[in-house]
């Protein structure tokens, strides 16, 4: 009973037995926080949260049920783009020190400075073999002693990181390395052919980090082809990336496609990200049975530029009636302004005033605008509409919960979308400046 109790008082301190991952970020002023996840091929479980000391340092402690793994460091908002993995075996204490412009630096860790060695040490080659090509050398025995002394950098790496976590990284970012002296196009459509190589997308250690996601960014954006145009350049990596991956677990998939279809988005690409969707992301979201992705994907198709917009039923007055009307039946102007605003809020009260006086400032019935008002009720945004007489008026009830505004993916007002005369949409301003300058350069190019 004795020896039983002991252990039981024992227990505690044994749950608590610790490791730390401290560090200092610096800027200290740039920073205010610090959240720490454990990372797994398809979740990120929060562990802990800091907040930075005045020096910019903080510290995490790890107890026994901190297992070892792939952990990620969150250090500002959005958490998707600003954050970085960290190796932890369960044994070591961590030290490291970030600044936003040079990175991570391990001070204490053998399998995270060891990585940090291997990616310094094989960057210092790839500039050495970029600075031979640009200076058109024709001394191949140099050429020869770079690609050599790549290949020993290489495999003494892969021996020191022998029976760690490390080790998945350098194997799987082990790069093309040449037998023979060749020309930089042979090279370089070498280098692309031969870069997933090395990269199994079923690792669960690689599934659990950013490596996958950059290793496909990086093709995706930067492998190139003189023969094709820029679209379908991005077509035909993305078709390369999809064919290493896709024996890869479907929420695997989910997570790398998903963050390509975002990027393209983000970056006005709308024709590649309903690529990504139609061929891909699609029939994994279905594989899922993801139905919230599944809307997402056919959202953005259906407000992508180019496409008819979503139709709605409109009130106008014709000849003194009330007349009920498609937007897509509208007629009589080059253009038609969709504007998604509310009488509670700020800027839109800001901005739908420019917005009437820059119509009014137009050749007549060059644009129609359609004013869609979110609102929980109607009352002060009926007295404000006869403030706007040019506008055609719609009352979007139920405000965020609108049959119109979730058409057209609305989340904040004002939100605006430009029409041809078809009702197709061209453009997408960001706000009311934005929608000036587009007029402005069309009426320059005519």
């Amino acid at each position: 009973m004795k020896h039983i109790l002991f252990l039981i008082a024992l227990w505690p301190s044994i749950l608590l037995a610790q490791n730390t991952i401290k560090g200092t970020f610096s800027p200290a002023k740039d920073y205010n926080f610090a959240l720490l996840y454990k990372v797994t091929p398809t979740i990120s479980d929060y562990v802990s949260n800091a907040e930075l000391q005045e020096d910019g340092s903080f510290e995490f402690k790890l107890d026994s049920t901190n297992t070892k793994g792939m952990y990620r460091l969150v250090y500002a908002v959005p958490q998707e783009d600003y954050n970085f993995d960290i190796i932890y075996d369960g044994k070591e204490d961590i030290e490291l020190t970030f600044n936003s412009e040079t990175g991570v630096e391990f001070k204490k860790s053998t399998e995270n400075k060891l990585l940090a060695s291997y990616t310094n040490s094989m960057s210092m080659v790839t500039q050495s073999i970029g600075n031979y090509f640009s200076q058109e050398s024709k001394d191949t025995t140099a050429l020869k002693t770079i690609f050599k002394t790549q290949r020993e950098t290489q495999e003494n790496f892969e021996k020191v990181a022998k029976d760690s976590r490390a080790l998945e990284f350098i194997k799987a970012n082990k790069p093309y390395i040449p037998e023979e002296v060749e020309d930089v196009k042979t090279y370089i459509n070498n280098l692309k052919k031969h870069y997933f190589d090395h990269v199994n997308f079923n690792n669960p250690i690689l599934q659990s980090s950013n490596f996958l996601e950059e290793r496909m960014l990086n093709y995706v954006f930067g492998m190139s082809s003189d023969s094709k145009d820029e679209l379908e350049n991005y077509k035909e990596n993305i078709d390369v990336v999809y064919s290493y991956m896709k024996d890869a677990p479907k929420e695997v998939q989910r997570i790398l496609l998903f963050d390509l279809w975002q990027q393209m988005s983000d970056l006005g690409f709308e024709s590649i990200a309903n690529y990504i969707a139609e061929n891909y992301l699609m029939d994994v979201a279905v594989a899922l049975n993801d139905q919230e992705l599944l809307h997402a994907l056919i959202l953005c198709k259906n407000i992508s530029n180019g496409n008819v917009a979503p139709d709605f039923n409109i009130e106008i007055k014709e000849k003194d009636k009330l007349v009920e009307k498609k937007l897509t039946q509208l007629e009589g102007a080059e253009n038609y302004i969709i504007v998604f605003w509310s009488s509670t809020c700020s800027h839109c009260l800001d901005e739908v005033p420019q917005l009437q006086t820059f119509i009014k400032s137009l050749e007549k019935d060059k644009v129609k605008v359609v004013a869609i008002g979110l609102e929980d009720e109607p009352y002060k945004w009926k007295d404000l509409t006869y403030s706007y007489p040019e506008f055609i008026h719609v009352y979007g009830e139920g405000k965020w919960d609108n049959e119109i505004g979730d058409a057209y993916g609305v989340t904040s007002t004002p939100t605006y979308f430009i029409l041809d005369t078809d009702k197709k949409i061209i453009s997408k301003p960001v706000d009311f400046d934005a929608l000036k300058k587009y007029f402005e350069k069309e009426e320059k190019e005519e």
